[in-house]
């Protein structure tokens, strides 16, 4: 049964609601959004089980399935079939049965045909959510480009092999993903230890430490990064976790390391993959409302969603139409001025006849 595991029953931003168990509901689908509110695996702060409720209504215009974006010029949630399955029934405290049903769920979706969005929960979701992807696309298909402070390759924490820091371990293990076909960018602080950096060393990984990025810059970073996630592999996987972000853009996060991306290079760069890229799945994790102020890190990790929604939409209509997003655009080039004079004095019009005008007007 769809439905989502606690606070209000809302879809994202009011999306049209789908049901997995009913195939009929999402077989059109292009996007399914699916929440998986687990945080068993947190090694510190836990809170990210809400984090799929945030996210789905962190905004402050209508929950009414519409967002316009000015920059790229589509509506993702109107262009594209934007559907939201709700969460994923599980049990927080049974982290081994919780990753079996969320491979399920995003399997279910990727099988029919749709890009799975996964609302987290921790970054224990990201080995369930990239399987899923990857039984589709087969085993090593699927590279991966990973947000995160933290590597997330650790072997064992805590005596569990299942938890936040373990997931990429797990996934290259299994041969879900390829080691070498694995892209991490936004790495700093004070994790993980020797062993773990030289077993990752091993395996091919692809690592961008701050200070590298830093120094060369995020542009020629990920440029570098899409050659290699596009060599050999199908489809490409993102996986945000909202701590790359500086604590000060997301302080909602249940392990914050200072010294991150802004807000704005996050979203910049998941934009820029979701159009240059053949995404196949995404999620964004450890959104962790008990700590966040102000909603900063959920308003954030919904504009996450937003820009790769809104991003695919576009890579779709440039490729139908054999056209090209410049971003270099004026917002207003293109936008006839006798066009929009007469939308006016329409409003004008409308406004006189004491009907509000042909669209609401949103005060801010």
């Amino acid at each position: 049964m769809a439905g989502v595991l606690f606070g209000p029953d809302i879809t994202f931003l009011g999306v049209p609601r789908c049901d997995l168990t009913d195939e009929s509901s999402y077989a059109d689908a292009d996007i399914v959004i699916l929440g998986a509110p687990l945080d068993g695996g947190t090694s510190y702060r836990s809170g990210a089980r809400f984090g799929p409720s945030a996210l789905r209504q962190a905004c402050y215009l209508p929950q009414d399935g519409s967002r316009p974006s000015l920059a790229l010029r589509v509506d993702g949630l109107k262009d594209l079939r934007v559907y939201d399955a709700g969460d994923v029934m599980l049990y927080s405290g049974d982290i081994e049965q919780a990753v079996k049903m969320i491979e399920e769920d995003v399997y279910k979706i990727t099988a029919a045909g749709a890009i799975p969005i996964i609302l987290g929960g921790d970054h224990t979701i990201a080995w369930p959510d990239h399987t899923g992807v990857a039984r589709h696309y087969g085993f090593g298909n699927v590279s991966m480009i990973h947000f995160d402070a933290h590597a997330d390759t650790g072997d064992i924490l805590n005596g569990s092999l299942v938890g936040h820091g373990t997931p990429m371990r797990r996934l290259i293990e299994s041969g879900a993903l390829r080691g070498d076909r694995f892209l991490q960018l936004g790495l700093r602080g004070y994790w993980p230890d020797e062993p773990v950096l030289q077993w990752m060393a091993a395996n091919g990984l692809r690592s961008y430490e701050m200070t590298e990025i830093v120094a060369r810059g995020l542009e020629p970073c990920l440029t570098e990064a899409f050659d290699i996630a596009t060599t050999d592999c199908e489809g490409v996987f993102i996986s945000v976790d909202i701590d790359v972000c500086d604590p000060g853009h997301a302080p909602g996060t249940g392990t914050p390391e200072p010294g991150g991306f802004s807000a704005r290079e996050l979203l910049d760069a998941v934009r820029r993959i979701c159009y240059e890229l053949p995404v196949v799945g995404v999620d964004v994790v450890e959104v962790a409302p008990p700590y966040d102020h102000a909603d900063i890190t959920a308003l954030l990790g919904n504009r996450v969603v937003l820009e790769v929604i809104s991003a695919i939409a576009r890579r779709r209509k440039d490729r139908a139409a054999g056209t090209t997003w410049d971003p270099m655009q004026p917002l207003l080039a293109g936008r006839e001025a006798d066009e929009q004079l007469r939308l006016i004095t329409e409003g004008e019009q409308a406004r006189r006849r004491g009907d509000g005008g042909a669209r609401p007007h949103h005060h801010h």
